[in-house]
């Protein structure tokens, strides 16, 4: 595979995971991104069951990404008045973790580690502020696609076009000739990451989490720096006919940050414990982030020499499993393609074949997780409250959660193939 040209577009997680394996399988990897930098920023995220073993496989990898812990040690779900009623606490054995993972590190350093083992290898070229406006495959039975870009990069062609973009990929629109919201199954949810000063969980490493009624979650995490990382949530229930229940949201996302803040307040606005605080950092913050929350699910993850890693793929929404999708995706698609010696058919199959079960399994959403994270009304948060504190008092959650859903099951090494790697 050594003359073999990627391009990958996307450089957040499945993008530089992707060109890190495709490299040591001998490719040349154009990564590009329509951000004029590496973004940083973002919501907290974990690792976990297969994303833990191919972290494992990368050289430092898992050193690195303790080494950026958020240190958060358990989640405290609270009442109006800030007392709580419950607290989950990670496991403490990283094969076999809890809702609270033994590997959660920030999304922006977990991308800022994966640029770092990638950015001065000979065979992997990062450009930014670039993006894919047009592709073309070569007529002839298994040739290259030529790709156009927006702003300068030159017209070329490549043996494949990996798209880890992202939910609303539109370069997965492109390749696979469909609109961008085609494929997305959405969970009616939206919600907003940023950080803030000061510390309101004042120096613990339990973060603390509220539900308001109109399923309002709110919540606030450590961060070693000393500010709070807060996550904004807003659940509406399902089965709302075909009403378009996130339109307003991505509809005040599109006018940008200013607009989409004063609409999140106005949602949250008399929503309690903290929330009066968690506005007004919200609207100074600089690192805010926000977007709808959605499952995707194509009916294949290829299309000639077009094929999705990562969220552009298989995002999973409530399951939390969306980083380790795109590791393992990443990995086995370089691994299946190297495997068939540039038939390049034939490994894409291979990923398909390797990859459902996997997605099926971490796209599974645990029984009745809208409803647990954001009862609609007074009653229902009362009720959720009441069972969860005897839940927690009673320690039977220890054992339920570890069975909740395939996110949070043991690492199974069985799953991932080995490969064999030239470099």
């Amino acid at each position: 595979m050594s003359k073999l040209k990627v391009l990958v577009v996307g450089a957040s997680i499945a993008g530089p995971t992707a060109a890190y394996w495709f490299a040591k399988a001998g490719a040349n990897v154009t990564i590009i991104e329509r951000f004029p930098r590496l973004r940083t920023s973002g919501q907290n995220i974990d690792i976990r069951t297969v994303g833990v073993s191919v972290m494992r496989k990368m050289l430092g990898m898992e050193a690195a990404v303790r080494g950026k812990s958020t240190q958060m040690e358990g989640i405290s779900f609270v009442r109006d008045n800030g007392k709580p009623y419950g607290t989950i606490r990670a496991t403490g054995n990283p094969d076999q973790q809890s809702l609270v993972s033994e590997y959660e590190i920030f999304r922006g350093d977990l991308a800022q580690i994966l640029f770092d083992q990638t950015k001065d290898n000979e065979n992997i070229k990062y450009i930014f502020g670039e993006q894919v406006v047009s592709m073309q495959e070569n007529e002839k039975e298994g040739g290259p696609i030529k790709a156009e870009f927006a702003n300068g990069l030159p017209t070329s062609e490549y043996d494949l076009v990996v798209a880890c973009d992202g939910a609303t990929s539109r370069t997965r629109a492109i390749g696979l000739g469909c609109g961008v919201r085609d494929h997305i199954e959405p969970t009616n949810c939206w919600a907003a990451y940023f950080s803030m000063k000061p510390d309101l969980l004042e120096g613990s490493k339990i973060a603390q989490a509220h539900s308001a009624i109109g399923g309002r979650f709110s919540a606030a995490g450590p961060d070693p720096s000393g500010v709070s990382r807060i996550c904004l949530m807003n659940i509406n229930p399902r089965g709302k006919g075909n009403r378009d229940v996130t339109l307003p949201f991505r509809e005040a996302m599109k006018q940008g940050d200013d607009a989409l803040k004063k609409f999140i307040a106005q949602i949250f606005q008399g929503a309690g414990w903290k929330a009066d605080e968690i506005i007004a950092g919200m609207m100074e913050t600089e690192d805010f982030y926000a977007s709808e929350i959605v499952q995707v699910k194509p009916p294949r993850l290829y299309k000639g020499r077009s094929v999705l890693v990562g969220d552009a793929g298989y995002a999973p929404g409530f399951t939390g499993g969306g980083t380790s999708l795109a590791l393992a995706g990443a990995y086995i698609l370089a691994g299946e393609v190297g495997k068939h010696k540039g038939n390049i058919a034939e490994g894409l199959r291979g990923y398909e074949e390797r990859m459902r079960p996997i997605i099926t399994e971490l796209q599974k959403v645990p029984p009745l997780v809208p409803t647990v994270m954001a009862p609609q009304t007074a009653w229902g948060i009362w009720l959720r409250n009441s069972i969860f504190a005897f839940v927690a008092w009673s320690r039977i959650l220890e054992v339920l959660q570890r069975f909740f859903a395939g996110a949070f099951a043991s690492n199974d090494k069985d799953v991932l193939p080995d490969y064999e790697w030239v470099a």
